[in-house]
């Protein structure tokens, strides 16, 4: 971001080492490495989740899907316990999938700009529209967490370089488009739903990067609404 300096705009903080969801982790067994075999708070509903046989109670089989789930996503601590954090991106996940191809249902996103990349900041997901017409997504994405929220309100892509590196941070920010005061949207190379969040930036798989990359120019339009659960 010294580029950016150099242009004498103002650079915060960004970048998404970790994403989205800051959920309070409450207590959960003090076991660090082992399968715990303590069922969760939320032991039916991660059962039902992962399609496991829902009788809220914890077994070996259902630890070790848990875990699976906690390793694939960066959830800690992993240790098959079906607490707050789990169940926090488990619904998450399935209040994304229940959005399908209507993003835009509640009219949140102007549909008068032309060409606009949104975010749902309380959902979690981006995509672009055309007036009404929705050109690619809704796509899951990881916003700022608690302290480096992602700000809200209506912007404009000023800046792009796909090889961004943050000055800051010291970490790449490929396909880098910056839209309000070093917040950008670039790839990361985590997954979407692993806590606590980014930095401020909209971090997104690189297959959705190149194709935000690909859609947007400089000048676009972005809106940013909602709140990050957590935030």
């Amino acid at each position: 971001m010294g580029d950016i300096r150099r242009r004498g705009a103002v650079v915060l903080g960004l970048t998404g080492l970790v994403a989205p969801l800051t959920l309070v982790l409450g207590a959960a067994p003090a076991q660090a490495a082992s399968c715990t075999t303590q069922a969760g708070p939320y032991q039916k509903q991660v059962e039902k989740f992962l399609g496991r046989p829902v009788d809220g109670k914890q077994s070996t089989t259902d630890c070790k899907a848990i875990r699976a789930f906690q390793n694939k996503h960066g959830i800690t601590p992993n240790i098959g316990y079906a607490g707050p954090v789990t169940w926090g991106v488990m619904d998450l996940m399935n209040k994304q999938k229940a959005v399908g191809n209507k993003p835009n249902k509640a009219g949140k996103c102007p549909t008068n700009k032309g060409r606009i990349a949104c975010v749902d900041l309380t959902l979690q997901i981006s995509w672009i529209q055309d007036g009404s017409k929705l050109v690619y997504g809704p796509v899951p994405v990881r916003t700022g967490r608690n302290g480096y929220e992602t700000r809200t309100g209506l912007k404009k892509i000023y800046w792009r370089h796909i090889d961004h590196v943050s000055s800051i941070y010291n970490v790449p920010m490929p396909y880098s488009q910056f839209f309000d005061g070093g917040q950008a949207f670039h790839s990361v190379g985590l997954s979407m739903w692993n806590p606590p969040g980014s930095h401020g930036c909209v971090n997104m798989t690189t297959a959705t990067a190149k194709k935000y990359w690909s859609l947007l120019k400089n000048g676009d339009d972005v809106f940013v609404y909602g709140r990050k659960p957590g935030t």
